[in-house]
């Protein structure tokens, strides 16, 4: 009887041997490559057949996401107009494992022509494709995980890797960072922690403020009515401390049945955490975390409050 998990595992381990053994295959063009990407006027194009282009579009929506401007051509598309979107400047990286994919072998010449540097990617580094490329990245492996040996399996995922290789070193060359993602990325829950700033989710009216001689059983009432779990204490409009909902109960744990007529200032927290309103979400949300709290006092530039923000307004 077949046993499918045994399948999984075997399959994951194939692969995942094979992925390894890339650094084995690893030459002096990659650097060459990553640096000839880097110093590109133009954009970067991918291009493939089959597999190999399913492959490609991956990568160049990668390369696209992480600041290396870059696309997909269909090889074929390529001769039935799409030659127009490879100009002078631009470097094309083609993937055949073969090396010997027809449509792709038609292209080189053109891009001799015109001088555009050609990054072949397969898997056979002696191949006609190899050999005419201006640099040769080898994504070889030994077999394919098919058992018929026939489906690309791991030769597609060796040819991802080493997509994501030189994506990463190309992010790590320039610096790109989190804020730089995230401008690539602004539908998503990370493009909005980034480029959000704290201002513009924080709540900024009606705050829970008291003196620091009220007592705890009217700072209960105004923390239930402000719903953010706190009061701020304030003398003159200087912030001496906060209470929270989690103060109140262990006030009341310690004090018991005289915890009402205790004044707020005996029992607040001094100095307590606060962040500019300028600052992003994503600072806020690390500081929240940091200190392990579910709020943060905003402050304008000049050190008064403006506002709270809560964790669920990150």
């Amino acid at each position: 009887m077949i046993n499918v998990k045994e399948i999984a595992v075997s399959t994951f381990r194939e692969e995942a041997n094979a992925i390894l053994n890339l650094e084995n295959q690893l030459t002096g063009d990659f650097e060459k490559v990553v640096h000839a990407i880097l110093e590109m006027k133009g954009r970067l194009i991918v291009t493939g057949v089959g597999k190999s282009g399913l492959v490609g579009a991956k990568i160049a929506a990668t390369f696209a996401s992480t600041g290396t401007p870059s696309f997909f051509i269909h090889t074929v598309d390529a001769f039935h107009g799409d030659l127009g979107m490879i100009t002078t400047g631009d470097v094309v990286i083609a993937i055949s494992y073969s090396g010997a994919t027809d449509e792709l072998l038609r292209l080189v010449p053109y891009l001799e022509d015109r001088n555009i540097p050609v990054i072949a990617m397969t898997g056979t580094p002696d191949s006609l494709l190899a050999t005419h490329a201006t640099y040769n990245l080898n994504v070889a492996v030994q077999k394919e995980v098919c058992p018929l040996n026939l489906a690309p399996t791991t030769s597609t995922t060796a040819a991802l890797v080493m997509g994501d290789a030189l994506a990463v070193a190309l992010m790590l060359l320039r610096n790109f960072r989190e804020e730089d993602f995230a401008r690539f990325h602004p539908g998503g829950n990370l493009g909005y922690r980034l480029l959000t700033k704290v201002k513009d989710v924080m709540r900024r009216d009606n705050l829970p403020v008291v003196p620091p001689e009220m007592k705890i059983s009217d700072a209960i009432i105004r923390i239930s009515d402000a719903k953010l779990g706190l009061v701020i204490v304030t003398r003159e409009n200087e912030i001496c401390g906060i209470i929270t909902d989690g103060d109140i109960r262990r006030t009341m744990q310690k004090y018991q049945e005289n915890s009402f007529h205790i004044e707020v200032e005996k029992v607040m927290t001094a100095n307590p955490v606060s962040i500019r309103e300028e600052a992003r979400v994503v600072d806020a949300e690390n500081l929240m975390k940091r200190h392990s709290i579910h709020a943060l006092l905003v402050l304008d530039k000049d050190g008064q409050l403006v506002g709270v923000l809560d964790s669920f307004r990150v």
